[in-house]
């Protein structure tokens, strides 16, 4: 998680901060097939990122249960919005860590910000906030999360592994997870039919 750390005082961005990587119909790892992710964190050193079009089994008044935050009796009573609050599979590293990427308009000492409107908070203060109702405006809560050692993700991206493009606050955000994958390769203008599994070489 050095990568996030160092974000924190790195004035300048990965080129692929703030973009959605799409998994490529080729896609060998399995994980990761008709995935989205949003990359929080680039660098030379490698890369992180939080899958948003998986979820858990886990609805996040349990997850809030399990952490001691509140018991079950308060749970029950959360208002509707915390609620419903679905809890993603952000990837296979880490499956215990909770994050959560949000709207600028919250922010404690240690959210890190990935864009100019968009952060990252992994402390239980956001948890506490959201039940409250206290949170950001738009949020999405992920369990684990993506990453990639120095060049990897770059050596996938050039094996057609997987396709880039800038993040949308809309599309990153909204509830429709079931239909993100397609919705977002619509967004480019790409039809999945027509897409290569081989990568192309000029």
């Amino acid at each position: 998680m050095d990568l996030l750390r160092n974000k924190k005082t790195a004035a300048s961005r990965g080129f692929l901060d703030d973009q959605f990587l799409i998994a490529m119909p080729g896609m060998k790892d399995d994980r990761f097939t008709r995935s989205v992710i949003y990359v929080c964190a680039h660098s030379d050193e490698g890369a992180m990122g939080l899958i948003i079009n998986q979820t858990q089994q886990m609805l996040f008044p349990d997850l809030l249960v399990q952490l001691g935050i509140m018991n079950e009796q308060e749970a029950i009573r959360l208002p509707a919005k915390a609620r419903d609050f679905v809890v993603r599979n952000g990837g296979p590293v880490d499956r215990s860590r909770g994050f959560v990427l949000h709207s600028g308009d919250y922010r404690v000492e240690s959210s890190l910000t990935v864009s100019d409107d968009i952060c990252l908070t992994a402390t239980v203060d956001i948890l506490r906030a959201i039940s409250s109702g206290r949170g950001p405006r738009r949020a999405l809560m992920a369990l684990g999360y993506s990453g990639w050692g120095a060049g990897q993700l770059e050596s996938e991206i050039a094996e057609n592994g997987w396709l880039t493009c800038p993040a949308s606050p809309e599309l990153l955000f909204d509830a429709d997870i079931e239909r993100k994958y397609d919705r977002i390769l619509a967004s480019i203008g790409i039809d999945l039919a027509h897409l290569s599994l081989a990568a192309g070489h000029a």
